[in-house]
């Protein structure tokens, strides 16, 4: 048998049963691969299953507004995806009648949609002969085959796409694809994969020469910088201050509580000595840490975050621009990046309606 042959084999027997499977709507599709890139499959499935609600069709999610899908879309990360999904959603209907593209060539036209979303929605929907490359597809082709260039380099690329559309069976595209991703997700996984039980054993370069731990290659990206954030949670009676970030950093218009970032990581004490704090609390202001402080982190940034209750929100001299009250029972309507999303996941309690 082919290799191809062999891992659809393993696929009918071992593949995953995922709701996205089950249909050829392009538009369906697109938004299970949209969401998976952001995370596994066990956590997105959730958030499939909510877009899919909110928005059956397309047409739904070009009309809604910005903030409801973010809303939906928190605590997966990367908001700006989310925001090219809105635009995908609106050249659809305006270019394409609101018939999502299931062709290659036109859907990779979208916004936010790359080679690896145009080959899955093509040959999913349309059983186009597309291969897909994404990390799992990646792994099992550089294991089995000893590829050594660098998956992230530009010639690894091109040779990886080269080498996966060669493999690629043509008359059954789809299933191919959906077979490779599994058994890189299921079989050949980046951490202790089940090479004594796997179907290519014997064939697989890495696995016969020792480099299963080596490969894929990939080189080193660059350096991560550190960020210092202070958050002040300023309750007003049923009411809570929070801040709508702008657009020129990470998390564009999205909420969190009002926030200090320091050059440095600082404890309380010194804290409360900082200018910036100076500038917007009283000397009086009693602070209330909430939880050790939390790593959060983002693409070439770590993010380390502070939490302080402030104690009376008559201690606040004046309000930044973009700060203002909302009222707590409606705090959950109001689209949150990660960091804050799960803090409060945690301490719920801070923004109960009736005062602690």
């Amino acid at each position: 048998m082919s290799f191809a042959e062999k891992l659809m084999n393993w696929y009918r027997e071992k593949g995953r049963d995922l709701p996205w499977r089950t249909t050829h709507d392009a538009y369906i599709i697109w938004l299970s691969e949209i969401i998976l890139q952001q995370t596994r499959v066990e956590q997105g499935t959730p958030y499939f299953h909510r877009f899919v609600e909110a928005f059956p069709i397309v047409t739904k999610f070009a009309e809604a507004d910005e903030e409801d899908i973010l809303r939906l879309w928190q605590g997966l990360g990367y908001y700006s995806r989310a925001r090219n999904m809105h635009k995908a959603a609106k050249m659809v209907v305006e270019e394409f009648q609101g018939v999502f593209p299931s062709a290659y060539e036109k859907a990779i036209r979208l916004p936010g949609v790359g080679e690896y979303t145009a080959a899955a929605i093509a040959s999913f929907s349309v059983n186009e002969p597309r291969a897909v490359v994404d990390g799992n597809v990646y792994r099992v082709l550089a294991r089995y085959f000893g590829i050594k260039e660098p998956i992230n380099s530009v010639q690894g690329k091109k040779m990886f796409a080269e080498v996966a559309q060669e493999m690629l069976d043509k008359d059954s595209p789809g299933i191919y694809n959906q077979a490779i991703m599994d058994f890189g997700a299921l079989q050949c996984k980046p951490k202790n994969p089940l090479c004594e039980d796997c179907i290519f054993r014997m064939e697989c370069f890495a696995f016969q020469k020792g480099l299963v731990d080596v490969l894929p290659v990939k080189l080193k990206g660059k350096v991560s910088r550190n960020r210092y954030f202070h958050y002040f949670i300023v309750r007003e009676d049923d009411r809570i201050l929070m801040s709508k970030r702008g657009e020129r950093d990470v998390w564009t218009n999205l909420y969190e509580f009002p926030m200090i970032e320091t050059i440095e990581d600082m404890l309380m004490p010194d804290l409360m000595t900082y200018a910036d704090f100076v500038q917007y609390f009283e000397e009086s202001t009693v602070l209330e840490a909430v939880g050790k402080q939390v790593k959060h982190v983002l693409s070439h940034q770590n993010i380390y975050a502070r939490f302080y209750v402030v104690g009376d929100s008559r201690t606040l001299k004046k309000k930044k621009k973009g700060w203002n009250y909302h009222y707590c029972e409606k705090i959950d309507k109001l689209a949150k990046h990660k960091l804050i999303f799960s803090f409060l996941e945690k301490n719920v309690h801070l923004i109960s309606a009736k005062q602690p």
